[in-house]
């Protein structure tokens, strides 16, 4: 097997493990954890941004320690991070215990990220690496389509749900410390990266877009829960179609060498826009919000190969830190939007947190991406 495809491979299952089931499947699930343990929206939007803040300590301390250790014993780790916060999340018997478990569970994702992009740049030829990278990347929709079947099979079980996927990420801990390279993947000097434009810049809008992207993340399933007809199915369902849209994320480093950054970031924010709108508003058909949580999927996924790309191309040296710098502001927002969402719903109403939301993506669309490697045609 070639290194692009067994490490693509591996890649693309913890992303689809840590992402798909540690940290978003919290939001389909949260109509039956809430009924269960009595969360209500404000601490359901804090248990949420509680898991984003985990994940950012544990981004930073990933690309550190990927420069430091290499990329095989931080993915490792990852997958043993997030066993463990799922099997907290499975056996929570009140609020409390749910919350660490959950922001354990969360962190998983921080971890994860910086080390598959350290093993691309290490064994990877550089003609296949953007492609390589967002097809990982593309993993989360993999695992967020997957555990939309899952809560539809198991009748909202989410007890049983997170029991299960915690024992795959064991299964998948043992595959990476098994086939991903030791190197660091990296010859930078460490340390904070250089606050360039092309890095400011990249700041400001994956910040603005995590914000944004709470709106469905964290409360994609109260949102359709509280539609006529929408019960564990529909948000199963949701969540399938929200999983098979980002498959679409796969295509990200085609797309932006074809087009280059600034038309795929301008055209996918306003599709999140348009996704977020959709679902939230209340006033579409099921079958119009499911289209919306189709483009959400897409664009999401999308966008945060965007991000992954702009960050790597900026600083090319240091591929571990390039991703952490725009995936780190991504979950930093998420960090602030998801308490916020919460207090705007619970204060305002579900359609006015929506219409704010998706007007923070399209915010993000007025930042520019400027002069990168990646703006260029392939």
């Amino acid at each position: 097997m070639s290194p692009a495809l067994r490490i693509g491979t591996v890649g693309f299952a913890l992303i689809a493990v840590c992402y798909g089931f540690a940290r978003f499947a919290f939001g389909l699930f949260l109509p039956q954890i809430d009924a269960e343990l009595g969360l209500g929206p404000s601490l359901g939007g804090l248990i949420s941004g509680g898991a984003f803040a985990g994940y950012c300590i544990a981004i930073v301390a990933s690309a550190v320690l990927t420069e430091r250790i290499g990329a095989r014993a931080v993915a490792t780790a990852a997958a043993i991070v997030a066993a463990i916060g799922m099997a907290g999340i499975a056996l929570a018997p009140s609020p409390p215990i749910l919350a660490v478990a959950v922001i354990v569970a969360g962190s998983s994702t921080g971890l994860a990220s910086p080390p598959m992009a350290a093993a691309v740049a290490a064994a990877v030829r550089m003609d296949r690496r953007d492609m390589t990278n967002t097809v990982i990347n593309a993993g989360t929709s993999a695992g967020v389509a997957l555990s939309g079947p899952i809560a539809l099979a198991i009748a909202g079980q989410w007890r049983l749900a997170f029991g299960a996927f915690a024992a795959v990420a064991a299964v998948l801990a043992i595959e990476a410390a098994r086939s991903l390279p030791a190197s660091r993947g990296g010859q930078g000097p460490g340390g904070l990266p250089p606050m360039t434009g092309p890095v400011l810049r990249l700041i400001s809008a994956s910040l603005l877009m995590g914000a944004a992207s709470t709106a469905l993340w964290s409360f994609g399933g109260q949102l359709v829960a509280r539609q006529p007809g929408w019960g564990p199915t529909g948000t199963g369902t949701l969540w399938t179609c929200i999983g098979a849209g980002g498959i679409a994320g796969a295509w990200a480093g085609t797309l932006v060498g074809r087009f280059g950054l600034d038309p795929i970031h301008r055209m996918f924010l306003g599709l999140m826009a348009a996704g977020i709108l959709s679902v939230g508003s209340g006033l579409a058909t099921p079958a119009l919000a499911l289209l919306g949580g189709a483009l959400f999927g897409a664009a999401y996924v999308m966008l945060t190969g965007v991000y992954l790309v702009w960050g790597t191309c900026a600083l090319p040296d240091r591929p571990a830190t390039g991703l952490m710098v725009g995936f780190l502001t991504i979950a930093v927002g998420q960090t602030a939007g998801a308490p916020l969402f919460g207090l705007l719903m619970s204060g305002f109403g579900a359609g006015t947190s929506v219409a704010c939301f998706a007007a923070l993506a399209l915010l993000a669309g007025l930042i520019r991406a400027g002069r990168t490697p990646a703006a260029a045609p392939a």
